[in-house]
């Protein structure tokens, strides 16, 4: 039996017994002597408790029928518990099918082609900005997100979106360093552990970064004292030299595997994502992470609905689902992940690497911006460090 058809027939037994409580009670009130009730008055009630469960029945089929029965997400790799996905098939019979990208530049790539009749994608913050300015995403209808009331204070007028109109946060992180403790003394510290060729002579091969133009550069830009969001075209050549000089001691530029690499010891240095270090840190004890004391990115990732789907009632369904406090808490947990959701925080072991995260003091952390034309000049040297 489906779930759908196994809630209507759920709230078909629900009724029922109410007939049949009905019944048993104007029996009883005809046996003790108390009011009597009529036979015209017995068969309204009963014509109602049956219209009732007509209407129950009716309106939650009603409400099955406006799901569709599969839904495309467009997220990060490995960026959601694959076993939550699994239970909202199974409570609203509805298929999730997942494709992968991995850069925000790439999902806007896709978006702008046309989307691939995605339903629901997960960008960054700047991303949100981006997309809502070329109208690549579909207005939210709060009527069906009751669980952004999960939502903990901080989270709920972000710059990019400030009514959450066409956003949801759903996971937040920083980037940093990953490294093997025993094999890579001492401990990184500093940007310079990954851009100075000197200390990566010893480490030569087996050092990855971030396949990702935001993140390289502007690792590079604060490395070199600047903003990330620098528009400067001088301190913008200075970062392209400092990947330029780093990069024929790369083994690669990798945003989707480079936490398996870590696992495995095949890298001892990673450019990454906090998540992916603290989910690889549970498959190799020896993977540690480290925030560069210059300073480094902290991101918010979001829930959004392509302008494009077809399917926007299924969607909304979905990320309202995942916002669910012990969903969320899952999730989180899984992914190592600190989550947004206030309420679902209070149900994490505050000990757990990654998913209980705490920003250290001391520390500057940026936000990548939306640059508009002068993310050119960052594309531009993409181009150039890629084609080397």
């Amino acid at each position: 039996m489906g779930p759908r058809l196994f809630r209507l027939k759920s709230r078909i037994v629900v009724v029922s017994f109410a007939m049949l409580a009905l019944l048993k009670w104007t029996a009883g009130r005809k046996k003790t002597g108390r009011k009597s009730v009529t036979r015209g008055r017995w068969v309204r009630c009963a014509m109602a408790a049956a219209w009732v469960a007509v209407l129950a029945v009716g309106l939650d089929g009603a409400r099955a029928a406006t799901l569709d029965r599969e839904l495309y997400l467009f997220n990060w790799d490995r960026y959601v518990d694959p076993q939550i996905l699994k239970d909202f098939e199974t409570e609203f019979g509805v298929r999730v099918i997942e494709d992968h990208y991995a850069s925000n530049e790439d999902l806007l790539a896709k978006l702008q082609a046309g989307g691939a009749g995605y339903d629901v994608a997960v960008p960054s913050d700047y991303m949100v900005r981006i997309m809502i300015r070329q109208g690549l995403l579909a207005r939210l209808d709060h009527s069906n997100l009751p669980n952004l009331r999960n939502l903990g204070s901080r989270f709920r007028a972000p710059a990019y979106d400030p009514r959450l109109e066409f956003s949801v946060p759903y996971l937040w992180g920083t980037s940093g360093i990953g490294y093997l403790g025993k094999r890579v003394q001492p401990a990184p510290t500093s940007w310079a552990d990954l851009f100075d060729p000197e200390r990566l002579k010893a480490h030569k091969g087996r050092v990855s970064m971030l396949n990702d133009m935001r993140e390289a550069i502007g690792a590079a830009l604060i490395y070199k004292g600047f903003s990330p969001n620098t528009r400067d075209p001088a301190q913008l050549a200075a970062a392209r030299d400092v990947l330029l000089r780093q990069k024929p001691l790369l083994a690669k530029y990798d945003s989707e595997n480079y936490e398996d690499s870590l696992v495995a010891g095949e890298t001892v240095l990673a450019h990454g994502w906090s998540g992916e270090i603290f989910t690889a840190q549970k498959d190799n004890p020896d993977i540690l992470f480290a925030l560069p004391r210059e300073g480094t990115f902290l991101f918010v990732d979001n829930l959004v609905i392509p302008a494009r789907s077809k399917r926007k009632r299924t969607a909304e369904v979905f990320i309202n689902y995942l916002m669910r406090p012990e969903i969320a808490a899952r999730n989180s947990v899984t992914l190592r992940y600190p989550t947004p959701n206030e309420s679902a925080r209070r149900m994490i072991d505050p000990k757990l690497p990654g998913a209980s995260y705490a920003l250290p003091s001391g520390i500057r952390f940026y936000s990548i911006e939306d640059l508009g034309e002068a993310g050119r000049q960052y594309e531009r040297i993409w181009t150039e460090l890629k084609a080397r």
